[in-house]
């Protein structure tokens, strides 16, 4: 894990400050508003109750901004900073999240809202300097076919320059790479930012993400230990399985014995079991 930042040197586009000064819907709807070039009556703030997993999980995500608006409209929205390949895919995956937390099993499909999945990027992941890229599922053959499943998927390029956005948009996403506020709204967001700092609940908050996210990453670690002591352990004997994974005597005898015993058990399943059992 890279090393973490302090809290005074966190910048809107640090994912942690922007889900914190978006937790204020005075702010947060008007970025909307100014994203999607719609009106928006209100928002809340609802839980993420189905699918927050209280075992430690590899796979988790953390949500930047989850809200929902008066015409039962979802809307996700995150900071990315990294260039990475797999962006498209985070989408769906963020989607994913945002369906199953919709609907239980049983469920009609009909329950599902519109939802939007926006990722403000501090990169050009299509290179075409569009201020803003919107996806909706297309039919190939026939252009003017939508398949009108209500996903809709938006990336914001800060560094864009192609597409007619506010004034205010512009200055927001100026801000976001770097630069100083012009407009009342973006200044708003700016003393925001300061008012975060200083304050007692946010840094502690700050503090409890930061020992979550150690959990994951030594979850992680783990279960890649325990996936490569199962690939192995029929060609090496233990002494030799402790120095190649740099596990003690017990653990290792407690990955082998749940391997052996449970075999409809994954290796998430037996790293949460010895991380829960050692706790």
């Amino acid at each position: 894990m890279k090393k973490r930042k302090e809290i005074e040197e966190l910048t809107i586009a640090d994912d942690f400050m922007f889900g914190a000064v978006m937790s204020d819907p005075k702010l947060c709807k008007p970025l909307l508003e100014y994203i999607l070039n719609i009106k928006i009556r209100q928002i809340e703030y609802p839980e993420l109750q189905k699918t927050i997993d209280k075992r430690y999980d590899s796979k988790s995500v953390r949500l930047d901004v989850y809200v929902e608006d008066d015409k039962n409209t979802v809307y996700n929205v995150e900071i990315q900073t990294t260039s990475k390949k797999n962006l498209p895919k985070r989408m769906r995956y963020y989607q994913g999240i945002i369906d199953l937390n919709i609907i239980d099993k049983g469920e009609d499909y009909a329950e599902l809202k519109k939802s939007f999945v926006i990722f403000i990027c501090t990169f050009d992941p299509f290179g075409k300097d569009r201020y803003i890229y919107t996806f909706k599922n297309r039919c190939d053959e026939e252009r003017n076919i939508t398949l009108d499943d209500d996903a809709i998927k938006v990336v914001v390029n800060v560094n864009g320059k192609i597409g007619d956005i506010s004034e205010e948009l512009k200055d927001t996403l100026n801000y976001i790479a770097g630069g100083v506020p012009k407009t009342d709204y973006v200044k708003s967001i700016d003393t925001a930012v300061d008012v975060v700092k200083k304050d007692k609940k946010w840094r502690r908050e700050y503090m409890t993400l930061y020992m979550r996210d150690k959990e994951h990453e030594k979850f992680g670690k783990y279960t890649k230990t325990i996936s490569l002591i199962r690939k192995k352990k029929n060609s090496y004997d233990e002494d030799a399985l402790m120095d190649l994974y740099d596990v003690n005597e017990t653990e290792c005898k407690k990955i082998i014995f749940y391997i052996d015993n449970y075999p409809e058990w994954d290796d998430e399943d037996i790293a949460n079991k010895i991380l829960n059992d050692d706790e």
